[in-house]
């Protein structure tokens, strides 16, 4: 139990910090103001257009589709991640020899920068994007269920740091990964059903997608917001799938450990 209240000490501690350091260039997140509505108000006349005449796509009506890409954006807000980016600078700076040096793990204290800097995001991008969606495009966000979505959305917030902080492990190896971790934010978004709901995609490919971490980013938090869950032909009810995504941030957390202890075999703080 002391060891649990001391990480959340810890935890609350980085976070005040990031939260004060990110508050001194909160003027970069204001651009998410023009950012999120302007992408989805292009997807509001690409989808206008690729309903003329149809009732439904995909499994979802006009209605539906925008909402998705609305829940889409604003989660996207509360989840955000740059941990792959910043592991991989201090690797091959070899500024991370730092890291390695203090009583706390490095990945703890990046999680806990995360929890700072989307706390300031939440301010200044989810909130006044949700409300720029509301008034301006009358699409109304609110969830099917509270607990339900804040729960999925929670979860997505872990995932996708450990599949960042998994991608900037790979700099233990290449050093440089800028190439490859553009290559892996394309095929995540891709994946987890940030362009397209994962819905469009063939059966076969959808079947694949289930058992990938990847839908666990965007598409089942979105699902939830909207109250039903379906892919591949397999329909759950959503406690089920949160359930579901929870096995998923276990699986994470086992792979990033199995990759990490890999890793941290050949570093050599180079550029120290």
């Amino acid at each position: 139990m002391k060891t649990i209240l001391a990480g959340l000490k810890t935890l609350r501690a980085v976070a005040f910090v990031t939260w004060k350091e990110w508050a001194a260039y909160r003027s970069h997140m204001l651009l998410s103001l023009v950012v999120g509505p302007a992408f989805f108000l292009a997807q509001v006349f690409i989808w206008r257009a690729a309903y003329a005449g149809r009732e439904t796509l995909g499994g979802f009506t006009l209605d539906q589709m925008l909402l998705y890409y609305g829940a889409s954006s604003v989660i996207y807000y509360l989840t955000m991640d740059f941990a792959d980016w910043n592991l991989q600078m201090l690797i091959s700076s070899g500024k991370f020899l730092t890291y390695v040096l203090r009583p706390m793990s490095h990945r703890f204290f990046a999680f806990s920068q995360k929890v700072g800097h989307r706390m300031l995001g939440f301010l200044f991008e989810f909130v006044p994007v949700w409300l720029i969606f509301f008034f301006l495009f009358g699409i109304r966000l609110v969830p099917a269920s509270v607990f339900w979505t804040a729960l999925s959305v929670a979860f997505s917030f872990v995932i996708l740091f450990l599949v960042n902080y998994s991608t900037g492990i790979l700099a233990f190896w290449l050093t440089r990964t800028d190439g490859i971790r553009s290559l892996v934010r394309l095929l995540r978004d891709l994946l987890a059903g940030v362009f397209i709901p994962l819905s469009f995609f063939p059966e076969a490919v959808q079947r694949a997608l289930f058992f990938l971490p990847f839908q666990y980013v965007s598409y089942v938090p979105v699902r939830v917001f909207l109250g039903s869950y379906e892919l591949a032909g397999w329909k759950f009810d959503v406690p089920v799938i949160v359930a579901i995504q929870g096995v998923a941030v276990i699986v994470m957390l086992v792979v990033t450990e199995l990759l990490w202890r890999l890793g941290i075999r050949r570093f050599t703080g180079v550029g120290a």
